[in-house]
């Protein structure tokens, strides 16, 4: 079979909206989604931001009979296989056949917290003998993952990956495999997040969140003042289909996955360099692309001064300085565990549609010495290709080239379709 991966459906569910088209509008117009948690009483924490998805009634979006067998992170997961096989233009298999064409592959990290305390509270109330937090986390993943391949009965490959910030692209590299290797359809991508106070301490204690109570100066990654991150929820699953599949049916195209690579740092006291910059030449070079070929990169943006430093100087060396385009729209959401890198993936396929670059908000002072084009407003797409990165924490890298595909629609078009 041909060795193209296509990406024909979008779903999307992120604080900046419900659904590829919103998020897309709200994205280029800037519109952050960052704000004090409402979902649990956040004030005795010193972090009390966070990008939350407002708005969403499980009622309004899935069958009653799920809403308690569920949690929230698993409905928005499957909200999102929802609109991203509606999207895609798919119909559910129903011969035995067909659903073993059809493969789901996603990503989590703090998605679990939020399961994890409600089996906890079940541990601590019934006593010994029952579920432990370790095996909480590893249902809840199985569970997430199961509950989409039932909904669509899909009954090809599936598989979890759990790689932090890294996962989203993790998940989409596996599912390009299992196009190579002729399943014509997989649903891959990562909805995670952890509204929870559990989840919250977890995130408090890994020291990386920012303690600024402006949502507007909290979150600043490149900028003179980056101080730490804000956590999100939410992300993308995406349909990646093969090339015979797509023109059987005259499936519609957002773009190509070209190129992945995933590496992993050594330990910090090896004296060897990390490895994200080799992780963006890999990508570059499965995609046949050089470095001038890349329109923008969506950077991971850390927020942390430190991180974000050694991001730029990986950049630096690739693309020279000042020499690529960088955004970093997760500003707008905060950073989504495992689903940040599969929005951002989904968000540069509509950059690449509408051959625009959306912003990085909030950053007023880039530091200089990062010597990056921080795009702080939109701008033209002036290349044809976007290079995503994400990092997980632990020493987690990868990277993703994605290009136009033939065929895909025009603004306008799409906005008919819509």
């Amino acid at each position: 079979m041909s060795a193209a991966v296509i990406v024909t459906g979008l779903g999307v569910v992120a604080p900046t909206g419900l659904g590829a088209a919103e998020h897309w509008r709200r994205t280029l117009a800037g519109d952050s989604a960052i704000g004090r948690i409402t979902r649990f009483d956040a004030e005795r924490y010193p972090s009390r931001l966070a990008g939350e998805i407002a708005g969403f009634e499980p009622r309004d979006h899935l069958p009653s009979r799920l809403i308690p067998q569920t949690d929230h992170m698993t409905r928005l997961a499957l909200l999102a296989s929802d609109l991203a096989l509606a999207d895609a233009r798919t119909e559910r298999p129903e011969r035995p056949e067909d659903a073993f064409s059809v493969g789901v592959v996603s990503a989590g990290s703090a998605g679990g917290f939020a399961f994890g305390h409600r089996e906890l509270h079940k541990l601590w109330s019934q006593g010994p003998g029952h579920v432990s937090a370790y095996q909480s986390f590893a249902w809840f993943y199985a569970v997430n993952t199961g509950q989409i391949s039932i909904r669509h009965n899909t009954r090809g490959p599936s598989g979890v990956l759990v790689t932090e910030q890294a996962g989203g692209l993790d998940a989409v590299g596996q599912g390009c495999r299992h196009i190579r290797q002729d399943i014509p359809r997989v649903v891959v991508g990562a909805v995670d997040g952890s509204p929870c106070p559990w989840g919250w301490v977890g995130q408090l204690a890994g020291g990386r969140l920012s303690t600024r109570d402006d949502p507007r100066r909290a979150y600043l990654p490149f900028d003179r003042e980056a101080n730490g991150q804000v956590p999100g929820e939410g992300g993308a699953l995406l349909v990646l289909e093969s090339a015979e599949a797509v023109a059987a049916r005259g499936a519609p195209r957002y773009g190509e996955i070209t190129g992945y690579a995933a590496t992993f740092d050594p330990g910090p006291d090896s004296g060897r360099p990390r490895t994200l910059r080799r992780a963006a030449e890999l990508a570059l070079r499965e995609a046949g692309c050089d470095p001038g070929d890349i329109g923008v990169v969506f950077a991971d943006a850390d927020g942390r001064p430190e991180e974000d430093a050694a991001e730029a100087a990986a950049l630096r060396e690739l693309f020279g300085p000042y020499g690529v385009p960088v955004t970093a729209p997760k500003t707008m959401t905060g950073r989504l565990s495992a689903g940040g890198a599969a929005l951002d993936l989904a968000t540069a396929l509509l950059a690449l549609r509408h051959r625009t670059i959306p912003p990085t908000v909030h950053v007023t002072r880039p530091d200089p010495a990062h010597e990056l084009d921080l795009v702080l407003v939109p701008r033209p797409l002036r290349a044809p290709a976007a290079l995503v990165l994400a990092r997980g924490q632990g020493g987690f890298n990868a990277a993703m080239v994605v290009t136009p595909s033939a065929g895909v629609p025009t603004p306008q078009a799409e906005g008919q379709r819509r």
